[in-house]
Formats: C-alpha cells, sequence, structure tokens
C-alpha cells in the first residue's frame, strides 16, 4: 500500500499545525555525503504518487521533488565524509537529519522520523516510524527530496572523478565502481572507515625477493 497521511491528521488533531517529515540517503555507499530532507506539507496541496523513494523511477522522483519543492517547505541537509569517518555512519546520518529540521524556516510542532531512533539533538516533539517512507507522506516526500538532492551532488563529483561510475551508481559499490577502484585507486570522496576501501588502502604488503 502506499504512504498516506494518516500520522500527520492525528498529530493535526492535537492541534499540531507544522508536522515535518524527516528522511535519510546514503548510508550505504562508499563514496559522497549522507544526505537527509525535512519536510512539511501543505494537507491542501499534497502532490499525487508520493511514495517511498526506492519504488519510484529516476525521473518519477526528479519530477515530484520539483513539484514538493513548489508546493511544500523543504530543508536539505548533508553530514560530510570527514563526519561520516570522525563519527560514524549512523551518527553522520542523525547529524544530516537535526539540521535538515533545523534549516526549516520555523521550528516544527512535531515530527516524524524514518526508523527506530530519534536523533540525538533532535529536541522537537516526535515519532519514529519504522519503514516511514512507506508509511507516511511526509516521510515519503522527505525520502524523495533527499535521493534527488544527493544524486545530484555524486553526478557533480563524477565530472571531477570520472570512471567510478558515480552518476549511476551514486557511489554504491557496484562492479564498475569496484573495478574503479582498484584501476584508480581511492579519492577523497570515499569512506574510509567502509570496509571494502579499508581494505584497499591497507592490503598487506605482498613480499617479493
Amino acid at each position: 500500500m502506499p504512504p498516506d497521511f494518516t500520522a500527520e491528521t492525528t498529530a493535526r488533531t492535537r492541534g499540531l499545525v507544522r508536522i515535518c517529515g524527516v528522511d535519510e540517503v546514503g548510508r550505504g555507499p562508499l563514496a559522497g555525503p549522507v544526505t537527509a530532507a525535512a519536510v512539511i506539507l501543505d494537507p491542501e496541496r499534497i502532490p499525487e504518487g508520493l511514495d517511498d523513494s526506492k519504488r519510484l523511477t529516476a525521473r518519477r522522483r526528479l519530477a515530484l521533488a520539483t513539484e514538493i519543492a513548489a508546493v511544500a517547505e523543504v530543508s536539505i541537509a548533508h553530514a560530510s565524509v570527514e563526519e561520516i569517518e570522525s563519527h560514524n555512519i549512523l551518527r553522520a546520518s542523525h547529524l544530516a537529519m537535526v539540521r535538515a529540521v533545523a534549516g526549516l524556516s520555523a521550528p516544527p510542532c512535531h515530527v516524524l522520523i524514518d526508523g527506530n531512533m530519534v536523533p540525538r539533538g533532535l529536541e522537537y516533539p516526535n515519532e519514529t516510524m519504522v519503514g516511514g517512507d512507506a508509511r507516511s507522506l511526509s516521510i515519503a516526500a522527505a525520502s524523495i527530496v533527499a535521493k534527488v538532492a544527493r544524486d545530484r551532488i555524486m553526478a557533480e563529483l563524477a565530472l571531477r572523478h570520472p570512471g567510478y561510475g558515480w552518476e549511476r551508481n551514486s557511489g554504491y559499490g557496484t562492479a564498475q565502481h569496484m573495478a574503479a577502484l582498484l584501476d584508480l585507486g581511492v579519492t577523497p570522496h570515499h569512506r574510509r572507515g567502509f570496509k571494502p576501501i579499508h581494505n584497499i588502502l591497507y592490503q598487506p604488503a605482498i613480499a617479493t625477493d
């Protein structure tokens, strides 16, 4: 079933008007930042076809992201590769989510969070929703916006670092990406703490005669 507005409507019956959905993308890739989006939908202007971003084609995500930006309040934020390295991917994801919520034009009354953990530092009333991007329209909108924003970043990085296929794989460890790592090496945008990258950087020296 597609996501709906049940969680938002329930919150609104309690007098909470600014209901924000927040989601992140980019935990799994070997390169690039992790990106989060916070979205407050206008109940009277909800775009048709909102869904978990993973269920949508790239073209459909882009069209919906444009429509969301036109009718909703949107904030996008990131945590850098350096932050992923200095903390960990979970903490970096939470940093991006907190930043996205903080970037809204005014504080939300209630935050719907994809997942089962409340990010440390999120100081607004909230509720977690496992699989929230498939259940809540606000979280689904956030997942779409975040995915499109991060894909755009990776496509731009691909122009500066050709050969890894980031414009297609968004930094995930595809066969092309792994082959390029062996051929071209590790870039500053790779997550050195992730095992495939770590293994390439710290291969045991091969004894030679």
